[in-house]
């Protein structure tokens, strides 16, 4: 009884979270560098309509967070498939989803993101090259791929992708630093003394965050 009642009271706890996901980007204008990106995504906020979009970079560069950040934005219904499960059956299940009419309030369009597209199965990279087709595209559906690399996409899959270009922190070390020194002073003592956050500042945000989480727990 006693544990049961220390588990209930621990589950109720609020947990601090990781930097990462305390400080994670809601918005488009939220986020560090990727001008480009968030540029294009703005554009089709505005105007949108049926595309498929190609995020390519490094792990932590922002790519998920980005297109949920545009779901959210574009007030759409967001449909997530990781590359384990991003089967024929799957995606079919999906497309049959995305011909109902959304929830009352959302903007009458879906995103479907799919992360890590360039571990997908053969069978469904072949599946998607006719739902990416202007003949058989559907009318309210706009498809995100994240990948690490293009080397396993066919030529033929990436020519009916945009591609904003490459998700790096190149150019945007000014503002990581800057971000950096904003997360110390919400978070770290008051007595604290602040670290070289230049040094700190890296090739992604995510990696940049968790060394100064180090930081702020050896403080």
């Amino acid at each position: 009884m006693e544990t049961l009642f220390a588990m209930e009271s621990q589950q109720s706890m609020g947990f601090p979270k990781p930097l990462t996901e305390e400080f994670r980007p809601v918005r488009i204008c939220d986020f560090v560098g990727l001008e480009k990106q968030k540029k294009v995504l703005t554009n089709l906020v505005r105007n949108p309509r049926p595309c498929a979009l190609l995020f390519v970079g490094n792990s932590g560069s922002g790519k998920t967070t980005l297109a949920q950040a545009f779901s959210y934005e574009l007030n759409a219904t967001l449909w997530e498939v990781g590359s384990q499960e991003c089967s024929v059956d799957r995606l079919r299940e999906l497309v049959f989803h995305c011909s109902f009419v959304p929830k009352a309030g959302l903007s009458g369009y879906h995103v479907v993101l799919v992360n890590e597209a360039d571990c997908m199965s053969d069978a469904a990279a072949k599946f998607l090259l006719s739902k990416l087709d202007s003949s058989g595209q559907l009318s309210n559906v706009i498809w995100i791929f994240t990948c690490n690399s293009t080397d396993k996409l066919e030529e033929r899959f990436l020519s009916r992708c945009l591609n904003p270009g490459s998700f790096n922190s190149y150019g945007a070390g000014n503002d990581i630093v800057d971000l950096l020194s904003r997360v110390w002073k919400v978070k770290a003592p008051v007595s604290a003394e602040a670290p070289n956050f230049r040094k700190l500042t890296c090739g992604n945000v995510r990696e940049s965050l968790q060394r100064l989480e180090v930081e702020l727990l050896s403080a």
